[in-house]
């Protein structure tokens, strides 16, 4: 079967996929209220129960809001890398210890059959994480929050055969926008986030023959348009010499109130 997953929340609202295989599900991130992860997964056929581990990427809360309640709820294993671990305690309430997992950075955890990596990039938190899922010859990248592109994200997201690929602000936006200045400064740092350029010159190194779709995903509500952003991103790779035809165009859409479609990551 390979990989399918569904990206049930997206943006700074809150963030949460489902990443399954064969025998395992996995959640990444746990960033609304219990209620409402169950409500998204239930648009998609799937119960807490369902659920075998949850990932962390970082502690801010729009990646944490319900996951010590959510683990809790469910009897779940939580991993994260031991920064982490440091930085989110005091926000998720008591977590057994059997339940508290050190992932490392870097280090590749099998959840019955799905290998699981974590990658280090470049965000204001303890030690923030991306994740790469395998299933045999079937990769699946998950890289957002990340305040730039580094060759080590790069070599390790790269030939994907989907991305979910941060695209977070439209530059002019955000400068006319109301946030102060600090907060700009912050998010256009390169311990911010991705603009929808930068989204599109990452695309240009990381899109290869064996990529097959990207996701746009943790859009800011207050400095971005899908429809902004896809442009962008296409007119980048057009640039560069990426033409599609409408039939075959890569980019897909995420939402922060709603569910994707199912997506299986196919073996070639």
């Amino acid at each position: 079967m390979g990989l399918r997953f569904t990206v049930l929340a997206s943006g700074s609202t809150g963030n949460a996929t489902i990443v399954q295989g064969d025998d395992a599900t996995v959640l990444v991130d746990a960033g609304l209220s219990v209620k409402k992860i169950e409500e998204l997964m239930r648009e998609r056929g799937v119960a807490g129960h369902h659920v075998d581990a949850i990932l962390v990427t970082h502690e801010h809360s729009d990646h944490i809001k319900g996951l010590g309640a959510f683990a809790r709820k469910f009897d779940l294993p939580i991993y994260a890398n031991e920064a982490t671990w440091g930085a989110l305690e005091r926000h998720v309430g008591q977590i057994t210890a059997d339940k508290r997992v050190i992932m490392e950075t870097g280090e590749t955890v099998n959840f019955g059959g799905i290998q699981a990596t974590s990658y280090a990039i470049s965000h204001d938190a303890a030690e923030p994480v991306g994740y790469v899922f395998d299933d045999d010859d079937v990769k699946l990248s998950l890289a957002t929050d990340l305040g730039y592109v580094s060759d080590k994200v790069r070599l390790m997201i790269e030939d994907s055969d989907v991305l979910v690929l941060e695209s977070n602000h439209d530059v002019d936006m955000l400068r006319m926008g109301r946030y102060p200045w600090n907060i700009k400064r912050r998010i256009l740092s390169d311990i911010g986030h991705l603009s929808n350029e930068a989204a599109g010159e990452a695309l240009c190194q990381l899109m290869t023959d064996r990529t097959k779709r990207v996701y746009l995903a943790h859009l800011s509500l207050d400095h971005n348009l899908m429809d902004l952003a896809k442009l962008t991103v296409n007119n980048v790779l057009e640039s560069n010499g990426f033409f599609f035809r409408k039939d075959e165009f890569p980019l897909r859409d995420t939402y922060h109130d709603r569910p994707t479609p199912w997506d299986e990551v196919k073996k070639r």
